[in-house]
């Protein structure tokens, strides 16, 4: 099986109780069924502690936050769990955090999530790492078709090549497009020339002016997690399209492009990607800070993706022409 992975996935380290934010706010914590058993016959002061906080629902076990935080989380800003146990005694989810693993079968993509701030920081803040690539033993015979994942691995590699060859909101407009010539394919159409210039000047023509605020009103319109993320919302900052948009679009592209395998729909995933840079551009601030914020309250919520993958082809902010007019905005603003 051949395992990939960025050359600094090994290396991450917790900043623990140092966090600027943490992964034990905000969020309901998933609890594995072994782990919750555990958690269920655990004698003393933690245990009682544990099965107060315990609940399931949808066969799910869950650990309730309150007052906004874990209530496993101590003043220290570290885990009563691990502080009195130890790591192992954690359940998966908070021991693998913020560790990705995409599984295909024959192959496997790791990664980190950046919702994480140090995740973030070495993610955005520095130049692109490389992947590294080993064969271990396992897997097994895969489930997808291998002709599209061969397109989807060669367009991803396009698409990469695209995001560092041209200005930042050049790529963007030439990724929306690209997306479409390789759904064409995925869709059994023959394999299209592709001529970047030429995309370059059919995306002038359909691009229209736009205003930010649609954008801003439909990621509003979503399940908000944390009032911060609100604000931002409310009052963003004077739009910005530093280098670190660009790398948060490179990772984007690396966690879902192959992700398309599962529904064979490659533009809706491009859409989301290219409306989530332009939004983190648009708020301003320190961008890696905002990407952060923005995955913490899309890329970790089932729901909030759903709804933008749903929603790329039908609402007003997530048009063609609507985000391709965004992608001028920005080039004016660079």
């Amino acid at each position: 099986m051949i395992i990939r992975k960025p050359i600094f996935y090994d290396s991450f380290r917790c900043l623990a109780g140092s966090c600027p934010d943490s992964c034990c706010q905000e969020w309901d914590v998933a609890v594995d069924d072994h782990s919750a058993a555990y958690y269920r016959e655990l004698p003393g002061a933690l245990g009682d502690a544990l099965r107060q906080h315990l609940y399931r629902e949808e066969d799910c076990w869950y650990l309730q936050i309150q007052n906004r935080r874990c209530p496993m989380w101590q003043q220290d800003g570290l885990c009563r769990i691990q502080a009195q146990l130890g790591e192992q005694a954690l359940c998966q989810v908070c021991r693998e955090f913020p560790r990705l693993r995409h599984d295909y079968g024959d192959f496997a993509e790791l990664g980190l999530e950046l919702s994480c701030p140090e995740a973030a920081r070495l993610m955005l803040a520095a130049p692109i790492a490389s992947t590294i690539e080993c064969t271990i033993p396992g897997g097994e015979d895969p489930e997808y078709d291998r002709a599209d994942m061969d397109l989807l691995l060669r367009s991803r590699s396009q698409a990469l090549e695209l995001l560092e060859a041209y200005p930042m909101e050049e790529a963007m407009a030439l990724l929306l497009l690209y997306g479409y010539r390789v759904q064409e394919e995925l869709d059994g159409g023959d394999a299209v020339q592709w001529e970047a210039q030429k995309e370059l000047a059919l995306a002038q023509q359909l691009a229209q002016e736009q205003d930010w605020q649609p954008l801003m009103d439909f990621y509003a319109g979503l399940e908000v997690l944390t009032p911060r993320w609100a604000q931002r919302l409310a009052s963003p900052a004077a739009p910005a399209f530093p280098t670190a948009i660009q790398n948060f679009l490179h990772w984007g592209i690396q966690r879902y492009w192959l992700q398309t395998i599962s529904d064979l729909d490659l533009v809706c995933r491009v859409k989301m990607l290219l409306a989530g840079a332009l939004l983190v551009g648009a708020l301003g601030g320190d961008p890696v800070e905002t990407a952060q914020l923005y995955s913490k309250e899309i890329d970790n919520s089932s729901e909030n993706l759903e709804a933008i993958l749903d929603a790329a082809y039908t609402h007003p902010a997530l048009t063609d022409q609507y985000l391709l007019g965004l992608m001028m905005k920005a080039k004016k603003n660079s």
